[in-house]
């Protein structure tokens, strides 16, 4: 198995902020303001928190209103069904290399 590091599009770590704050946020708005005493009060808090994050908390980075309202979506997206969209992904990092590395051969 191969490891990949996680970076953006130029090479750099600056896709960690994002998900480091996101994490943060988590953290302090839902999961330290509950006693989680199980896996299920744990999924069901982080689960809760997810869609209000998603459908009721306006967000300053896109102009005081929620992802919801900015993508057009009534339900949160599962970027994970996405990921090897993600140009950050390990999928299409990996694709990236495997191009370069058949040019190179060539």
């Amino acid at each position: 198995m191969e490891i990949v590091i996680s970076m953006d599009g130029r090479g750099r770590c600056m896709d960690n902020i994002f998900i480091e704050r996101l994490w943060r946020s988590l953290k302090y708005e839902a999961i330290y303001l509950h006693e989680l005493t199980d896996g299920f009060k744990a999924e069901r808090v982080i689960a809760e928190w997810i869609g209000f994050y998603n459908t009721e908390r306006p967000h300053s980075a896109l102009g005081g209103v929620t992802p919801a309202e900015a993508y057009g979506e009534t339900q949160p997206v599962d970027m994970m069904d996405k990921a090897t969209a993600l140009p950050t992904s390990p999928q299409a990092q990996q694709r990236q290399q495997y191009v370069i590395n058949r040019i190179l051969a060539a």
